[in-house]
């Protein structure tokens, strides 16, 4: 067990929670809370060993998931990008009495390519990826923003906006980078996703090179009650260049498929 996460609440009504992805923090959500927080009472969180929260105590990423979902509010709607999107996905699943509903943002249930799968990495970038970690921290998170941003019409505006998140709230620590690293390469969702009973809308990008949009189709056909949207001329940030389309595109789904019952 870890210390208490950091988190940041903003506006009032149904409960959201908001997860960021792989070596970033809750900052990068700033430009969506200011669209979202008029409809809803907006909790975004630093996952353990980013930002400001605790440092994870395991390399297993996994396992941390209890602590996450014990600091979530009852019946919420739980949104997470990237890698975020990957523990709300299984957070759904692990607590479904606490989650009321998800959004998952450019996101994917597997991440690596395999023979069965072919919407993900070649586990052989995952290495040397992670062998770049090691020697070169901060030019490697330095080159992973970069590939967010690509595809997207303001890449510059975007990449800009993403390392000061970092500048401003922290970066995140070794052990949670190689965590999450780890967690992308051996995290298969593809069982959980059929097992969600939940209303669920997928974001993804046009030109997203980091979870392609072929990722989110495929996940949309596991899941029983998912609405996709693809979002234009977009890299894997989207709800940053796009936010008020974005937030406009959740409340839209929030209140045609989440107030009322998921067969109507």
């Amino acid at each position: 067990m870890i210390d208490r996460l950091y988190s940041e609440s903003h506006g009032s009504g149904p409960n959201l929670v908001l997860w960021h992805g792989w070596g970033m923090n809750l900052r990068v959500f700033d430009p969506l809370i200011e669209h979202l927080a008029a409809h809803f009472r907006v909790t975004t969180v630093d996952l353990p060993g980013h930002g400001r929260s605790p440092e994870l105590m395991t390399k297993d990423f996994e396992a941390v998931l209890p602590t996450l979902i014990s600091e979530l509010p009852d019946d919420c709607t739980l949104a997470g990008w990237s890698l975020g999107g990957m523990l709300a996905l299984r957070a759904a699943e692990l607590a479904p009495e606490r989650v009321r509903a998800l959004i998952l943002l450019h996101s994917t249930p597997k991440f690596v390519a395999t023979p069965d799968w072919s919407y993900g990495i070649a586990s052989t970038v995952l290495d040397q990826f992670a062998h770049a970690l090691e020697v070169a921290q901060q030019q490697t998170v330095s080159n992973f923003l970069d590939l967010q941003v690509r595809g997207s019409r303001d890449a510059d505006r975007l990449l800009q906006q993403l390392r000061e998140s970092l500048q401003v709230h922290g970066h995140a620590r070794a052990s949670a980078l190689a965590a999450g690293l780890e967690l992308l390469r051996s995290a298969d969702l593809r069982a959980t996703a059929r097992r969600i009973d939940l209303s669920a809308l997928l974001i993804s990008g046009q030109y997203d090179r980091v979870t392609p949009p072929g990722a989110a189709h495929a996940m949309a056909g596991l899941m029983r009650h998912a609405q996709l949207e693809e979002l234009p001329r977009t890299g894997h940030a989207g709800f940053l260049s796009q936010a008020e389309d974005v937030a406009e595109r959740c409340i839209r789904w929030w209140q045609a498929r989440v107030c009322v019952p998921v067969s109507a």
